[in-house]
């Protein structure tokens, strides 16, 4: 997908009278109008944060293939052969189109295009990796997306996705104690010019000087003579998934999840062994053992370093150990660690997302993590099918996009008394809007924002058709092959479902939130990776068919 950006300048950080500095951030005009000027109260803390926030961006821990030059030469001379035969065929199609003679597309031709689509982001990959080792200036160039910043109420906040999109951060500012008194404000969301010369100016911020953070509204007033047009445009490419990942975040976001509370000794402690230390054999994982009323402890696989959470005992129903992958990703927060107050980890489940929450007084850097590092949002971890399978009409989401985007956001209990539904119907409307990029959950504060990735909502095309095994569960339900044989309280909550689909037995444990926590199933599917990529066709079909059997039980009820 092309994104077009439009800025009337450069952001930076410029000398203002006093010895004072002043962070400018030139905004994306293409976009409406946003503002914003405050005094920064914690420079350091913000230059640490924003820095971090930076790695993220750049964190691409992807596997790295050994040199290739030779064999990269030997088939310079194989395109220039290609090049050749595909332009003079290029050309006889241009003369035929000219003729008009011209095929309807067929099914081989579509594969093709596909194919070659694929094999265009492959070759687009390679030279990103290149370019990031032998010219970080025309790497910078082909980043996907300037940095999302949105101006609210209460809080300023910075998101990024990372390059190997399997990292998101949210850099929060509280706007009373972040920042001194702002004079001129719009809120809203836009896109702000970045470049590493930016990035080196966030090193020189210090506390012995004031420094004024601005989004320039001079922006939006720049005008032109003489038909010169003072703006610069650019044409992000973004790549294929990227923006599908980012808003596929959100549906995890706002999921019931576990929440445990990390002293910064603690933190430190498993950065630095994960820093001195690199396993050379799996399971490589941080397993998270909770237990009711009792220190959270992580074990830190393969060498079962255990690290005991002091000083916080975990409040929640027992659970089995949950166990996270990628956990190199961590040591982008360790610059943050000085400045940190304590870091709050929110999980999903073992092999599913993880959100790390850093927080350092009136700022909280959110890192978003996907289940392990080549498991990136938008292709594996197929998080969104978890969820419950309802569908909201289109007006009540229309009647929810209005009360967010009037008061700029509101809890779920706020946006189930005004649309008068279930809260379960408000949860959905509220994640069909993440899925549109309009909508971003805000762990700390509990709150659902109004935030738009893009000036337009989302179409289908961008957020990618629906997951093949939820295809494939809604297909077996058209065709009558689920059928639930028993429906059991779950010992802990939810309920335990058991039947089969398809002639398969299955299993599941459905929370009450009706969203599925464990399964068992005989298929290919779960046998290898369980619910972790999402969970199967069967175990999708087995709650899909229940939810079917409560609701035309409820009017006789």
């Amino acid at each position: 997908m092309k994104v077009s950006m439009k800025y009337a300048g450069r952001s930076a950080l410029l000398d203002i009278s006093g010895g004072a500095k002043l962070l400018q951030m030139a905004p994306n005009l293409a976009r409406q109008q946003v503002s914003f000027d405050g005094s920064l109260n914690k420079p350091i803390e913000f230059r640490e944060a924003i820095s971090a926030l930076h790695d993220i961006v750049i964190n691409d821990l992807r596997f790295q293939p050994r040199d290739k030059t030779a064999y990269q030469q030997w088939l310079l001379q194989q395109r220039s052969r290609e090049r050749t035969i595909r332009q003079s065929a290029m050309d006889q199609k241009r003369r035929d189109i000219a003729s008009g003679i011209v095929d309807k597309p067929t099914a081989d031709l579509k594969t093709a295009h596909a194919d070659a689509l694929k094999r265009y982001w492959t070759a687009r990959k390679t030279l990103d990796k290149r370019l990031r080792k032998e010219n970080e200036a025309l790497w910078r160039r082909l980043m996907p997306y300037d940095p999302v910043i949105t101006v609210a109420e209460d809080v300023v906040f910075f998101e990024c996705f990372s390059v190997d999109q399997s990292s998101y951060g949210c850099l929060t500012v509280d706007r009373g104690d972040g920042f001194g008194e702002s004079g001129q404000t719009q809120l809203g969301t836009t896109n702000v010019d970045y470049s590493w010369d930016l990035y080196d100016s966030f090193q020189s911020l210090r506390t012995y000087r004031q420094t004024r953070f601005q989004i320039d509204p001079r922006a939006f007033e720049v005008s032109t003579s003489d038909g010169g047009d003072q703006h610069r445009e650019e044409k992000i490419d973004l790549p294929h998934g990227w923006l599908s990942g980012f808003v596929r975040l959100q549906a995890a976001m706002a999921m019931p999840m576990r929440k445990v509370t990390i002293p910064v000794a603690t933190m430190y402690s498993l950065l630095a062994f994960l820093k001195r230390n690199k396993a050379r054999t799996s399971p490589r994982a941080i397993r998270f053992e909770l237990r009711e009323n009792e220190a959270p402890r992580l074990v830190l696989e393969p060498w079962e370093k255990t690290i005991e959470v002091a000083g916080t005992n975990y409040q929640g129903a027992p659970t089995e150990p949950i166990r996270v992958w990628g956990r190199r990703r961590l040591l982008t927060l360790s610059r943050l660690l000085p400045l940190a107050d304590a870091v709050d980890v929110y999980l999903l489940g073992t092999g599913l997302p993880s959100f790390w929450v850093v927080r350092m007084g009136p700022m909280r850097l959110t890192l978003g993590l996907s289940g392990w590092t080549t498991n990136d949002w938008s292709a594996g971890s197929a998080i969104d099918m978890l969820m419950p399978p309802q569908k909201p009409e289109p007006t009540l989401v229309a009647s929810v996009a209005e009360l967010l985007s009037n008061r700029l956001g509101g809890t779920l209990d706020e946006v189930t008394r005004h649309a008068q539904v279930p809260s379960s119907l408000a949860s959905s409307s509220l994640n069909e809007l993440a899925l549109r990029g309009q909508v971003i959950y805000d762990l700390h504060a509990g709150l659902y924002r109004w935030r738009s990735i893009l000036p337009m909502a989302l179409s289908d095309k961008e957020i990618g058709p629906a997951h093949p095994e939820l295809q494939a569960a809604e297909s077996l339900i058209r065709t009558g092959k689920a059928d639930v044989r028993e429906a059991i309280a779950g010992p802990r909550g939810g309920i335990i479902l058991t039947g089969d689909v398809e002639s398969t037995p299955c299993e599941t444990l459905v929370d009450g939130d009706g969203v599925i926590r464990r399964g068992k199933c005989l298929c290919s599917w779960h046998r290898k990776a369980g619910i972790r990529n999402g969970p199967c066709r069967h175990i999708q079909a087995l709650r899909m068919r229940h939810d079917q059997q409560i609701h035309a039980e409820a009017p006789r009820a």
